[in-house]
Parts: C-alpha cells; structure tokens; sequence
C-alpha cells in the first residue's frame, strides 16, 4: 500500500489537472466550433461539430469582407506588442535595481510597487480618463499603451526581482572587474539568465491587454482606434446579432495566443516551476 500510495495521488493529481483543463478549454472549443457552423446549426446543436450539412464558412467571409477588421487587428497586435516590451524593459530594469542595489526606501518601494497587483487599475478609470483628456490622448494607441504599461509593471517588477536575487553576485562582480558597465551587465549577464520569468510575465501581461475591452471602450472607442475585442462588437446588434460573425472574429482573435502559448510555452513552465525542486 505504501508503495501504490505515491501513484495514487499521482493519479489523483493528474485526473483534477485534466479537469480543469477540459473546463477550461470548453468555452474556447464552443466558440472555434460555431464558428464554423450555419446560424440555424449554431442555435439547434451548440455542441455538435459541423458536418456536411451545418458547416458554413459565411461567419469568416462577413468578418474577413469587413474592411475594417485588419484594422483592428492591427490596433490590438500595435498596442500589445509595445505595451509588452515596454512592461519587460521597464520592469526588468526596475526589478534589476530593487535586486541589486541597497539604498534607503528600498523595501517600501518594492511595497509600494506590490500595491499595483493587489489594487485593481479600473478603480482609477476616472482619473485616467482625466488625465488623457488633460493630454489629448484620447481615442490615440497611446492611451492603451500607457495604461496597459503600468498596468502589467507592478506583477513584472515583483516577479523578475525574485528571479534576479537569484543571479550569482559573483558573476556580476567578475563583470565589474573585467570593466563591464552596469547596464553590459543587466543586458549580457541577468537578463539571459532570467528568461524563463521574461516568458511567465510576457504571457501573464499579454493575455489581459489582448483581451481587455473595458479601457479601448473608455479611452479609444474611435473607429480608427478600435481594438480587436472592441471591434466584435460592430456585429452585436440591439435586436440582430450576426453570431457567425461575432464567434468567427473571436476565434481569429485566439490565434495570437495560442501562438505565444506555443512559441514560449517550455519557457513558461520553467519560470513557473523555478525554485519548486531544489
């Protein structure tokens, strides 16, 4: 029995992971699925996958005729991707300096930076909206990108300053006699060693700005600014909604995802599982 033991919870272990796997994955195997059904096919069977006689590609045609749809696609790839580096530069950089160096108020301002993970940015959502209309950055990429910035810094800064205390100070200190300026040092010697946490953060901070609709419907609701999620809008209608269309949209719009899923996810394994096994 003792032996059995360890493989049973094993088991057990396993069984609640593919589980809540399953739970998770079903909302997105609901939308993909539909997407590729007829109207009439979507209402009757919403489980069933297409077959010969429900499949109707008319939802991808109508978003894809739909001139401004790259457009949004565009807006939310421009905005993700410079919200992103700049959340991984900044915050590696502040990470790196709470880390490294010891000066007075250094506790209190990785606190300080902490408040930002405990303390939801949509409370602000007034003041923010103040603060673009006193810039004139509303209904500008800007806007999202700023907003999206600080929003995915505080988790970036708390989760890469773990990781860099974990650097050898050795290898810094042989940097800096070999002449190394600090930041040869953060550039060449910590940032490689820190990529699994880059990839933890970069997923982390990428899915909420892709998916974000709250602050593109506040601060950039003009069609030229509209983002993805924004943008799957246009085909909800008061009275009439074109699902084909609307499902179609957001299983285009999982495909980001499910790439950086791919591209970093043995990275994101390890930087979550760093520091679990001795």
């Amino acid at each position: 029995m003792a032996a059995r033991s360890p493989l049973g919870r094993t088991i057990a272990a396993h069984a609640v992971l593919i589980a809540y796997t399953l739970i998770a994955l079903f909302p997105v195997f609901v939308i993909v699925v539909n997407s590729f059904k007829s109207r009439r096919a979507i209402f009757a069977e919403p489980l069933a996958l297409p077959n010969a006689e429900t499949f109707d590609l008319v939802g991808y045609t109508t978003v894809l005729a739909q001139g401004d749809f790259f457009q949004y696609f565009q807006n939310s790839l421009i905005v993700t991707v410079v919200s992103l580096a700049g959340v991984l530069l900044f915050g590696a950089m502040a990470a790196f300096a709470l880390s490294e160096y010891r000066f007075r108020g250094n506790t209190l301002m990785g606190l300080y930076l902490a408040l930002g993970i405990m303390i939801p940015i949509r409370l602000g959502t007034v003041a923010i909206l103040q603060m673009m209309v006193a810039g004139g950055l509303v209904n500008t990429l800007t806007a999202l990108i700023l907003v999206y910035a600080a929003q995915g810094l505080p988790l970036a800064v708390f989760i890469l300053s773990e990781f860099m205390r974990q650097v050898s100070d050795d290898l810094k200190n042989a940097g800096r006699i070999d002449g190394l300026s600090e930041y040869r040092i953060f550039f060449t010697l910590v940032l490689p060693l820190v990529r699994p946490a880059m990839a933890t953060v970069a997923v982390f901070t990428m899915i909420p700005i892709w998916n974000d609709l709250w602050f593109p419907l506040i601060l950039a609701p003009a069609e030229e600014t509209k983002t993805i999620t924004l943008g799957s809008q246009v085909f909800i209608g008061q009275f009439v909604t074109n699902w084909n269309a609307v499902l179609s949209a957001l299983s285009l719009a999982i495909i980001p995802v499910m790439v950086l899923y791919l591209i970093f996810s043995r990275q994101l394994i390890r930087g979550i599982t760093a520091g679990a096994v001795k």
